[in-house]
């Protein structure tokens, strides 16, 4: 059997007493280590385990899958995945291998970050469609995310924005020349991201198109969600492209239609007194021009 086993969001003990179980039991287990992280390392993981773990990278989920399934047919394997199995779709395509290869799988959910962001007050119904705001290069600014952040707004729909993460990146130097040399980590910020959405911005004003959102836009920024350091700030996307909310991982809301009960929580993660004591005044939700 193929095990697919969610750890949720925060650290060692986050895994379900189901998945641990399994994970004890397996012949060999794997850490999928590139779309997000835990608040711990795979040290402290393998001690509450009490088993060694393979990490798995982007290269080996991708191209090496059948390393992965090896055996999978007569033993158990287990694929450790932060959240849960299915909050990227590569594990999906590691799942139609299996089925392909006569492999049995079974799938251990968890807390992941689409519905963990309800912290923050923000009612889960009311959210669209789901965004990737990727890093900007001097080169390589995407803005495709935009359109659908313009969307969810028409409808009066929350945006949630999943901030970019660069684990085992080459330099276009080092790739090109074959050598297998990697740049540190880098982990996209609130204050990044909002700062990318506002360049935007500007730049379809001066395009003279109608806004999907402004700089006074009610946005939310959440930071190491689940843990026990957890960061929420809520305010307009002017306010949180100044507002640092310490380590990774980060991630961005931009408001759509507010209920009050929404008002009445945002207004407890203010990034400072009184600073959305407005908010049902402001613009927070008219796709305005």
């Amino acid at each position: 059997m193929l095990y697919l086993i969610g750890l949720g969001l925060g650290d060692t003990k986050d895994i379900t007493v189901k998945g641990l179980e399994i994970v004890k039991q397996c012949s060999r287990v794997y850490l999928e280590a590139y779309t997000s992280i835990l608040t711990v390392g795979k040290e402290a993981l393998e001690e509450f385990y009490g088993r060694e773990l393979i990490l798995a990278d982007r290269d080996m989920v991708e191209q090496e899958a059948d390393e992965i399934l090896k055996g999978a047919d007569t033993s158990d394997v287990a694929f450790l995945v932060v959240g849960d199995p299915f909050g990227a779709t590569t594990h999906s395509d590691l799942v139609l291998r299996a089925v392909n290869a006569g492999i049995q799988y079974k799938v251990i959910h968890n807390a992941s970050i689409l519905n963990a962001v309800g912290c923050c007050g923000l009612q889960l119904y009311n959210f669209g469609e789901t965004v990737s705001v990727v890093f900007w290069t001097d080169t390589w600014k995407p803005e495709s995310f935009y359109d659908k952040i313009q969307r969810n707004r028409e409808s009066g729909m929350h945006t949630l924005c999943l901030l970019d993460i660069k684990v085992k990146e080459q330099s276009m130097e080092n790739l090109l020349r074959g050598r297998k040399i990697y740049e540190p980590p880098r982990y996209m910020t609130v204050s990044q991201a909002a700062e990318q959405l506002l360049e935007i911005v500007q730049n379809r004003r001066q395009r003279e198109e109608a806004l999907a959102y402004t700089e006074d836009t009610v946005c939310v920024g959440l930071a190491r969600v689940g843990a026990g350091d957890q960061a929420i700030r809520a305010g307009t996307l002017r306010q949180l492209a100044a507002c640092d909310l310490g380590g990774p991982l980060h991630s961005l809301i931009v408001t759509g239609h507010l209920h009050p009960l929404e008002l009445d929580m945002l207004r407890l993660f203010a990034v400072q007194p009184g600073a959305l004591d407005n908010l049902k005044t402001m613009d927070s939700s008219t796709y305005t021009s």
